[in-house]
């Protein structure tokens, strides 16, 4: 995959942005630069951060975009009202980092008259260097993306669901929260049995879809034959998918055969809590 770094600055940022785009070419970043091309020419720093957030929301998943001006607070403001984009001004390595581990921050913004180009290249290494550390952070920033916006327009989840217990709960309220309409597809009685063994499912798949459907949340629920869910995502054609995380995102890909198209959410799950667990222990409280 290209590394793409979109890079714009008001007349304020323009000899740094030279400086950073040198240094971004000498780690092999293909860079898109936006302007100012001359500092002596006063430009609005409202219009290159639109533009910025524009052409990095058409590829969240390739893009990052890089903005200066003075203070970097003008730029990060309008970034963020920018559709898809998590702007974090930064004037430190800590909070360049930070805001990539715990906020998935697509945007940097950097100040001229805060730190020189040196420093400011150590920020944006740092973050440029830091992944997105999931795990508890993704439900953090689905519900930013909720508060807003709903980022996806349909989503899918797909399990067994025998007995549902709060980490279901957890998980649908979770893929609710990014998408507009949610669709579940459930294992049938036969294809569950399959996966479970002989005596599973405890709940029929009529029951277990109308305890589903009862959620408010849920738009529908289809019951499948296969073991994999491949037929039925290829044929519904979701946005995105939402998965527990006994596998990670490249697994899941992989196992089900779904399109790149189709974005993939893993959710951290709740420790504790699983329907195998529920029955043994009905069992041992006979």
């Amino acid at each position: 995959m290209k590394k793409i770094i979109v890079i714009g600055c008001d007349h304020n940022g323009t000899q740094q942005k030279y400086e950073i785009i040198k240094y971004l070419k000498k780690k092999s970043f293909t860079v898109i630069d936006l302007g100012n091309y001359n500092e002596k020419i006063k430009t609005d720093y409202n219009d290159v951060a639109q533009q910025l957030g524009n052409i990095v929301n058409q590829d969240l998943k390739k893009n990052r975009g890089i903005l200066i001006c003075g203070t970097g607070v003008g730029v990060n403001i309008v970034a963020n009202k920018c559709d898809g984009i998590r702007s974090v001004l930064a004037h430190s390595k800590l909070v360049a980092s930070k805001s990539r581990e715990h906020n998935d921050s697509n945007v940097i913004c950097l100040g001229s008259w805060v730190n020189g180009v040196e420093e400011n290249i150590k920020i944006l290494s740092s973050w440029l260097g830091t992944k997105f550390g999931e795990d508890r952070h993704v439900k953090r920033i689905a519900k930013i993306e909720s508060q807003f916006n709903k980022k996806y327009k349909l989503g899918f989840l797909n399990g067994v669901f025998d007995i549902i217990h709060p980490g279901h709960v957890d998980l649908i309220n979770f893929a609710s929260n990014i998408c507009d309409r949610l669709v579940i597809a459930i294992n049938s009685d036969i294809s569950t049995k399959k996966i479970k063994g002989k005596n599973r499912p405890m709940n029929n798949e009529n029951d277990r879809k109308n305890t589903l459907m009862s959620f408010a949340k849920v738009d529908e629920v289809l019951i499948f034959n296969e073991i994999s869910p491949t037929k039925i995502i290829n044929k519904i054609k979701p946005n995105v998918i939402i998965r527990g995380d006994d596998f990670n995102e490249k697994q899941v890909r992989q196992r089900d055969k779904i399109n790149k198209n189709i974005d993939i959410k893993i959710f951290k799950k709740k420790p504790g809590y699983s329907t195998t667990k529920i029955i043994s222990s009905a069992k041992r409280n006979k």
